[in-house]
């Protein structure tokens, strides 16, 4: 399967020790136009393959433990915002105004789950808050998707124009994107080898980031996809948000498991930042290129400051070319992309089966994260990884080969779901799509109240 050998290789892994990963295909399983059941296939079994490595590594075992990749727990993993329950309820994936709307020369699709988000729309438009759907509709009704891209934009909101795989390739950032690496990987300095506590090699379960500080940094959804996986494999995340912007309850839910999660204010309590950074194994930032560099969490000065950080980046667009400071989300990248221009037409643009950019860029960026440990434990050097979903789009577009549609049926993703009690409710939820020989099946503990913890590490 050469996509888990790719996705492997873009870690920064050896090309042999893909051959320690097997799949169990499902022919239904994110069914779609583009090749989106193989993204997530390796990206998946690139993480596992990186979590074995690092474990192997740590508790001195002979071999890599052997990784399987279900598509039906992949499948599910890939939809768990969606299959969510929380005490029964299903949650809200999409707010009204996050959707597709008729211009007066296409499409353009909006972001506007956050209430600053949907208030940027609304002055953008010059709506007041308590605007209609229709109100909206009108407005852009009277724009083209261009001019509304861009007056939504210079507003600090989000709205992208439906473009086709070809206008998208003749854009300055798809050049730009198209440049670089699916993974950037970088070692900014000579820092001395990391010498990571020993694992016993009968520790049941195997947990390759036991003991390892993660300082998550992140929003919706790539970033803390990356940041749970690496609270699966054992490390300490502690999520840190700002004390006016709140994080959305079923998001919290999702994708809270196994961390813990504060509020700081990164300007006044920069001394509790600093006291953080200090101790930290791993910094992961999920907000738009550049905005956190006043905080100090620049990647090099990161690096200058605390020599033997791992500093994994993601953002949408990437942090370069002209689109390097926009926001964005999986659902913008489809539609700037071209995207949904394939999964449907241009009269009547779709999506993918699941918000697989968002998905599948976070399980590489975890890979990533696992990968510069292991590398760092043999030659030292701080580590910075960047990730962007406009590069996975490309990736899923023009870089991945679809196999042939066989294996065995994926009737429905209830085998891979599990239900868990936990302080914001009866949870059911999807289980862990990274698998291998004796690692974790599930999380140590369930999503806490955003906000609920100190900001401080565990005592080690």
């Amino acid at each position: 399967m050469t996509e888990i050998k790719d996705a492997w290789e873009a870690v920064g892994g050896q090309p042999g020790l893909a051959q320690r990963v097997s799949a169990v295909v499902r022919r239904d399983a994110l069914d779609a136009r583009l090749p989106v059941r193989e993204l997530a296939r390796a990206c998946v079994g690139a993480c596992a393959l990186a979590a074995a490595e690092l474990g192997a590594r740590r508790a001195g075992l002979a071999e890599v433990p052997a990784v399987t990749v279900d598509d039906g727990a992949v499948a599910a993993a890939f939809h768990s915002e969606r299959l969510l329950r929380v005490d029964g309820r299903a949650p809200d994936v999409f707010a009204p105004l996050s959707r597709f709307w008729r211009t007066a020369d296409g499409w353009v699709r909006t972001h506007a789950n956050y209430p600053h988000h949907r208030s940027r729309l609304l002055g953008a438009l010059g709506l007041p808050a308590d605007a209609s759907a229709e109100e909206v509709a009108g407005r852009l009704a009277e724009r083209s998707a261009l001019e509304a891209e861009e007056a939504v934009y210079a507003a600090g909101g989000l709205a992208v124009a439906l473009r086709t795989p070809e206008e998208w390739r003749a854009h300055p950032q798809a050049a730009e994107v198209a440049a670089r690496p699916l993974v950037e990987r970088a070692r900014p300095d000579a820092a001395p080898a990391r010498v990571l506590p020993p694992l016993h090699p009968a520790a049941a379960p195997l947990l390759p980031a036991a003991g390892l500080r993660v300082l998550d940094l992140t929003r919706v959804l790539a970033g803390p996809v990356a940041t749970r996986t690496l609270a699966l494999l054992g490390a300490d995340v502690l999520r840190v948000d700002a004390p006016g912007l709140p994080e959305l309850p079923d998001q919290q839910a999702d994708t809270g498991f196994g961390k813990r999660s504060a509020t700081l204010d990164l300007a006044a309590g920069r001394d509790t930042l600093d006291e953080l950074l200090g101790t930290a194994d791993v910094v992961v930032t999920g907000y738009r290129p550049g905005a956190l560099d006043r905080f100090g969490l620049a990647p090099h000065a990161l690096a200058e400051r605390h020599p033997g950080l791992v500093v994994a980046q993601v953002s949408a667009w990437g942090g370069y070319g002209p689109w390097g400071g926009r926001r964005g989300f999986d659902s913008l990248v489809q539609v700037a992309t071209g995207i949904a221009v394939t999964e449907g037409t241009a009269q009547r643009p779709g999506a993918l089966p699941a918000q697989a950019l968002d998905h599948g860029t976070g399980y590489l960026l975890a890979a990533a994260v696992l990968r510069a440990l292991t590398e760092q434990s043999y030659e030292g050097g701080s580590r910075l990884v960047r990730l962007a979903l406009a590069r996975t789009a490309r990736w899923l577009t023009d870089g991945i080969r679809p196999a042939p549609a066989d294996g065995a049926p994926y009737p429905c993703p209830d085998a891979w779901l599990a239900e868990t009690d936990s302080p914001l409710g009866r949870l059911r939820h999807a289980r862990p799509a990274v698998s291998f020989t004796g690692g974790p099946t599930a999380w140590a503990r369930p999503p806490v109240p955003w906000g609920s913890d100190p900001a401080e590490w565990r005592r080690r």
